[in-house]
């Protein structure tokens, strides 16, 4: 017996030892990066200076789509879509709808958010928030394509100290949003396929309803019916009836939705009824919001406009948020689908967007006694602005995400920086990777990031990575080839790679890389001395950082990233 403990403790300690001499190998191989610069350089923010008592649109730049807002009070709450980022949902608050904060993310704990195995466009979708005061409680219900989960709900009594674990929701579709009628009633709109054999073109969905049990956060089966059919005149066969909002005003009920699927010819559109159920009746002026009529080589173009949700402003004004995008100069889309704003009239009996039906300007006047704050510490910026991060602050800047897996697992703050434990994954790959991604924002940027990094071997590389998809991306980094180091710049198109360019490089110190660009031209450098730049692989196109060439939902992300796992020679 004591023969047999003897073996278990020299196994034991063998692996600890073993286990202990891995981790200080990996740590001591671990890139730490101590500073980065991401810099905005838009011309027309140049063009079109604020004045006072004005304010940029849009109001979140980046990959901040299917916005969704609501009321509590004095407290505006708005989220967007995050796919398979983590974590999850990004949320902002607001007094004035003008300055916003983001206070956090509402799936923040990978008991909500199971995307470890997802592709970059797969995850959340279309997220709704919206305040029951009769519970005095916050709901966020969206679509989650991943984890077995499907739609889901989520809820909190104050969005500043987080959010439940996810309740499954029983019912298919997407983009659900939740109502609650004055007397307490709650449901459930979402899109949906037609009865099965009913399709009658492709593009065509369904509006359904749902009544909804709040005791037991639940729809009421048997509930379910269509209150949508196609959209607003199915004999015109519209595509993508989609991202659904019940309004009560004035004793009517209002439907309004996105159609037109999200591209050239997205919409807003509305409906009214009686009846929380229905039936509906689309309005005579359809579309209330839409880029779609004019003229494609429009200068400081914004278009896609659509998927909106409206709240009541402080000036006692409707205000609606939506997604638009704005292409670079060749109209490819590298900083994804961003929020707007713009103040709505419903004085009549359907509301519309206030010059939203005209081509949308870069500049809004603020409501009445608002003070623009957007460049002051704390809240989110937007026009041309600089972003500086040392990582010297105890919290990690919420803007900065992980992809499919908690940032926690694989970053340290220490006292020189922000140290990246690489994993044995490739960015390639569909799995949680160790790279620390911050959105594009501009279609003139610059992304400067300073590293401290010696690779052990052709398998370690760290460095930045422009990334749209696992399948589409730029990687400049640092690898080691024999006994010599090297700087390398690897392209990946439809998940072929091909190295464009290498360099033999002397470390001696920290190593300073950046890639800037110029619309759909993109350029990698590096210094060794903090001067000048030194460019390598010439000028490179950015059509792979687009939706428009690698498909999918979000905009280009700017990587810190490391890997263990390098195969790129």
């Amino acid at each position: 017996m004591k023969k047999q403990q003897a073996i278990i403790l020299a196994v034991f300690c063998t692996w600890f030892s073993m286990t202990e001499i891995y981790s200080q190998s990996t740590q001591k191989h671990a890139p730490l990066f101590s500073k980065v610069v991401y810099q905005g350089d838009d011309q027309v923010y140049k063009d079109y200076p604020l004045k006072e008592g004005e304010f940029y649109n849009p109001i979140l730049q980046g990959c901040y789509p299917d916005p969704s807002i609501t009321r509590k009070g004095d407290d505006y709450y708005l989220v967007s879509s995050s796919f398979a980022m983590f974590p999850g949902v990004p949320i902002f608050h607001s007094n004035d709808l003008v300055n916003w904060k983001q206070i956090g993310h509402v799936l923040d704990r990978p008991s909500q958010l199971k995307v470890h195995d997802a592709g970059i466009s797969a995850g959340i979708f279309a997220p709704d928030i919206i305040y029951n005061p009769h519970n005095d409680t916050f709901y966020m219900i969206t679509t989650q394509f991943a984890g077995g989960f499907g739609n889901i709900v989520v809820k909190t009594k104050d969005p500043h100290q987080g959010w439940s674990d996810p309740i499954k929701l029983d019912f298919g579709g997407i983009d659900p949003a939740l109502f609650f009628d004055d007397d307490g009633k709650a449901y459930v709109v979402h899109n949906d396929a037609p009865d099965e054999g009913k399709a009658l073109y492709e593009g065509h969905r369904v509006i359904k309803l749902w009544e909804y049990d709040l005791d037991k956060d639940q729809v009421i089966a048997g509930t379910d019916q269509t209150i949508v059919d196609g959209g607003v005149d199915i004999s015109q066969k519209p595509i993508w009836i989609e991202a659904p909002h019940i309004y009560k005003k004035d004793g009517k009920y209002y439907l309004m939705c996105a159609e037109g699927g999200t591209g050239g010819w997205h919409s807003e559109v509305i409906f009214i009824s009686d009846h929380p159920k229905g039936p509906y009746k689309p309005a005579p002026g359809n579309p209330i919001l839409t880029q779609r009529y004019f003229s494609k080589d429009r200068k400081n173009k914004v278009d896609w406009a659509g998927h909106a949700d409206l709240v009541l402003g402080p000036d006692n004004q409707y205000y609606g948020v939506f997604l638009g995008i704005r292409p670079n100069e060749k109209d490819r889309v590298n900083t994804g689908r961003e929020t707007f704003i713009l103040p709505v009239d419903w004085s009549g009996e359907f509301p519309v967007f206030v010059n939203g039906l005209v081509p949308l300007v870069p500049k809004l006047k603020m409501p009445q006694g608002v003070e623009n704050m957007t460049a002051g510490a704390g809240f989110f910026p937007n026009g041309n602005f600089t972003y500086e991060e040392d990582f010297s602050s105890e919290k990690l800047d919420y803007r900065w995400i992980g992809l499919r897996g908690p940032r926690e697992e694989f970053i340290s703050m220490t006292n020189n920086g922000l140290q990246i434990t690489p994993f044995e994954t490739n960015i390639k790959e569909v799995k949680p990777t160790s790279t620390l991604f911050y959105r594009q924002q501009h279609n003139h940027f610059s992304f400067t990031a300073t590293v401290d990094y010696k690779p052990a071997s052709e398998k370690d590389l760290a460095g930045i990575v422009c990334l749209q998809s696992e399948q589409f991306h730029y990687v400049f980094g640092l690898t080691k080839k024999g006994n010599d180091d090297y700087l390398i710049l690897e392209k990946t198109e439809k998940g072929e790679s091909q190295v464009l360019a290498s360099t033999k490089i002397e470390i001696k110190g920290p190593v300073h890389l950046q890639v800037k660009a110029r619309g759909d031209e993109y350029e990698f450098g590096y210094s060794t001395t903090g001067g000048d730049f030194v460019n390598l692989g010439g000028t490179v196109s950015g059509d792979i950082l687009s939706t428009n060439v690698a498909g999918g939902f979000t905009g280009c992300l700017l990587g810190l990233y490391a890997t263990s796992a390098n195969n790129a020679r």
